[in-house]
């Protein structure tokens, strides 16, 4: 414990943000990291508590007390060390995680909680500037070869894991650069792309070999990497998306979230707009959206929206309203329950809760508005409210209701992997190993949608147990 009255002295500082009207403007971070000092104080309010409930609200079991601790005392690189040990990519997690450690932290009972997500990602931060994070290749090679299908956090996460105890790993990416959803499916105003380009050098120099735009499966059969690999491990995510199934849902305004993000954040990496956009390009500029779906997929598409120059955006939830503040007494140290609101949302957006889509209106093909009822919920059933339809004018109709699970042509078809009763594949958090001898699973293909930190949990336990399975024991962190 830093300070043994810092959670006394000091009050909860979090970082700052450049102003909405300016930010709007481009597509960089906006984030205004603490100044030193001040991140020292607040690693000071750390409790040093008995029983640190934060670990267990990481899914990593980031070591928080410890490295809030060095941080107070200044020393940098031992923080640096402390918090690689269980995460491989603190950048990713301090930019984009939702932090349940926080909401965990035993000050929040009483108070606000330590600023962990913020202290986490300037360690990190300051251990790229200061030149500590360096390739840490193998001192000898292990002869064993393993395939990891999917470069997304899961993937990096084991690919980097086996790299460094020796085996050869070659991670098939089926997009034209390294990253899953942390390339395309995060905006570059939430995490800028070149923390995911120097992380693929890392581990390149660490030997690791990436082939993208290579789908297993359609350019490379699940056969030839059963032949010429030790091991497989299926890290593809949960990219299968929940679609609207109301009448006029097929006309060519209703687009999925997923492909209104991955043009943009191709145009910010400098492809034209064919390449950008080789269906059609997609774009809010002038434009009346509506984004169905209240989680942080739609916040993503309300910040592109806004940046894009849309006419106006409207973001529709189906469930209730949740309340301003949890109740602290029924929900510590759980994930609470509460109203969220995003820096999209403070750049300009309507919000509307317990909404109903009911049909697409539209003329000659072009969406024209939405037609909606209001829903009241009571024990877990939805009913409308009588006499509360509505319609919502709009041109652009973005879904971002979430994933049902991995897709399963091509891959896990060939695969001859078996799945669970959600249709994602079917594995333990033992061993990951699926019902073929020799694959492996882990993320969202295996757990279902869910967060780049429990991706990175599953990709780092993943790895252990794959290093098990080929040398009989394995002396990776689990």
């Amino acid at each position: 414990m830093g300070k043994d009255t810092g959670f006394l002295e000091q009050a909860r500082k979090d970082r700052g943000y450049a102003d909405p009207r300016e930010r709007v403007r481009h597509y960089k971070e906006f984030v205004i990291p603490h100044a030193e000092p001040d991140l020292r104080l607040q690693a000071a309010r750390c409790m040093d508590c008995g029983i640190p409930y934060c670990h267990n609200g990481c899914p990593v079991n980031n070591l928080i007390p410890d490295w809030n601790h060095l941080v107070y005392e200044a020393d940098w690189k031992n923080a640096l060390d402390s918090l690689h040990s269980t995460n491989n990519f603190p950048e990713f997690t301090g930019r984009i995680c939702p932090a349940p450690c926080e909401a965990a932290c035993t000050l929040n009972i009483i108070d606000q909680p330590v600023t962990i997500k913020s202290i986490e990602c300037a360690i990190v931060d300051r251990g790229w500037r200061e030149g500590w994070i360096v390739p840490e290749p193998p001192a000898r090679k292990t002869g064993k070869r393993v395939a990891v299908v999917g470069s997304g956090p899961a993937g990096l996460a084991c690919a980097q894991q086996l790299a460094r105890v020796g085996h050869s790993v070659t991670v098939f990416e089926k997009s034209d650069r390294v990253g899953g959803l942390l390339r395309y499916g995060i905006p570059d105003f939430k995490m800028e792309k070149h923390l995911v380009n120097r992380r693929a050098v890392q581990m390149e120099a660490e030997g690791v070999s990436f082939r993208t735009s290579t789908e297993v499966g359609v350019d490379v059969s699940f056969a030839s990497l059963k032949e010429n690999f030790d091991a497989v491990v299926l890290a593809g995510g949960a990219e299968e998306p929940r679609q609207l199934q109301i009448p006029g849902a097929e006309l060519s305004g209703v687009r999925l979230a997923m492909e209104f993000l991955t043009q943009q954040n191709k145009r910010n990496a400098g492809d034209d707009e064919v390449r950008a956009a080789p269906r059609g390009s997609l774009i809010a500029t002038g434009k009346r959206v509506v984004v169905i779906g209240g989680g942080d997929t739609g916040s993503d598409c309300v910040g592109t929206s806004n940046r894009q120059g849309a006419a106006s955006v409207v973001q529709l939830e189906i469930m209730p309203r949740p309340p301003e503040r949890e109740d602290k007494a029924l929900t510590w140290p759980h994930w609470p329950l509460k109203l969220r609101t995003s820096t999209s949302h403070e750049e300009g957006a309507e919000r509307d809760w317990a909404v109903l889509a009911k049909r697409v209106t539209g003329e000659g093909g072009a969406v024209t508005g939405l037609e909606c009822v209001r829903v009241e919920w009571s024990g877990g059933q939805m009913t409308e409210v009588p006499g509360s339809a509505f319609n919502i004018p709009a041109d652009l109709i973005l879904l971002a209701m979430g994933f049902i699970g991995p897709r399963t042509a091509g891959l896990i078809d060939q695969s001859g992997a078996a799945l669970d009763a959600r249709g994602n594949v079917r594995a333990d958090t033992i061993t990951y190993a699926t019902s073929e001898n020799g694959v492996f699973a882990c993320g969202d293909m295996r757990r279902g949608q869910s967060l780049v930190v429990w991706a990175l949990r599953e990709g780092r336990q993943a790895a252990h147990a794959v290093d098990t399975a080929l040398m009989g024991r394995s002396d990776l962190p689990r």
